[in-house]
């Protein structure tokens, strides 16, 4: 092998039998996602996004807590939801406040049991692209692969999370905080007043899920050994069902 060729082994995908660290898998999901895809055929490791989505969600969860308060997040909630406000104006005011702390428990005990969440979704959704390629496409990638795929797929997620820690420091205000629409990366966030369906439809047009959609799609060709047309439909497919189950639900909820 001649010094240029060695140089370029260097400066992305280190050598087939060692392969890459962790690090440099994250690092490229960012700067060259396909280098980190195919080495996902070498190794399944996941543990470091793993890692990184916990820290980064449980640090949202403390600076949500001592920056907004729980109730404030819930209120927030059954103002921007019709049929929340519905119910809460039928109870009496005490009951009203023991409704709030009761959600607002809920909302903080789920979200700092967000990293158990993230690893069963990330299975439920590996198995869905793994039944799918695999019996769809005749593909043969292993579920390990696709789970894989999933935890780096998610990395840009990060950067939402960076925003909202910053964003809560430095000018948002508790009372407009909403933790569903917590930066805007979308439509929706702009569109606090929309009716509940519209925003959830708008709420799929983020930047950054339609960034993680991508990185699916180009991910999702490497591992399964597919045509980017095929990967694409199979995403986009999944993708589009989604939305509108979603839409549907929240519109007959509203």
């Amino acid at each position: 092998m001649n010094e240029h060729a060695v140089a370029g082994t260097m400066d992305g995908v280190e050598d087939d039998a060692q392969g890459m660290s962790q690090i440099a898998r994250v690092v490229n999901v960012f700067v060259a996602p396909t280098a980190t895809f195919r080495d996902i055929l070498r190794s399944t490791s996941w543990w470091l996004p793993f890692v990184l989505m916990t820290v980064a969600a449980l640090g949202v969860t403390a600076v949500v807590q001592q920056k907004v308060g729980w109730e404030q997040v819930v209120e927030t909630q059954i103002r921007m939801t019709p049929s929340m406000q519905s119910q809460m104006n039928g109870l009496e005011p005490a009951a009203q406040g023991q409704r709030i702390h009761l959600i607002a428990e809920i909302y903080q005990y789920s979200a700092f049991a967000t990293p158990l969440i993230v690893l069963g979704f990330t299975a439920l959704a590996a198995l869905v692209f793994w039944v799918t390629f695999n019996f769809g496409l005749g593909a043969r990638a292993t579920y390990g692969q696709f789970f894989c795929l999933w935890m780096y797929c998610s990395l840009p997620r990060l950067l939402s999370s960076l925003v909202t820690v910053i964003s809560l420091y430095f000018g948002s205000s508790p009372e407009t905080f909403n933790l569903k629409e917590p930066v805007g990366t979308n439509l929706a966030y702009y569109l606090p007043d929309a009716p509940a369906w519209l925003r959830t439809f708008l709420g799929f047009g983020d930047v950054i899920g339609i960034w993680v959609l991508v990185l699916l799609i180009v991910g999702g060709a490497i591992v399964a050994k597919v045509r980017v047309s095929q990967a694409a439909a199979v995403v986009v497919g999944w993708w589009l069902l989604i939305i509108i189950v979603s839409v549907a639900a929240t519109a007959a909820m509203s």
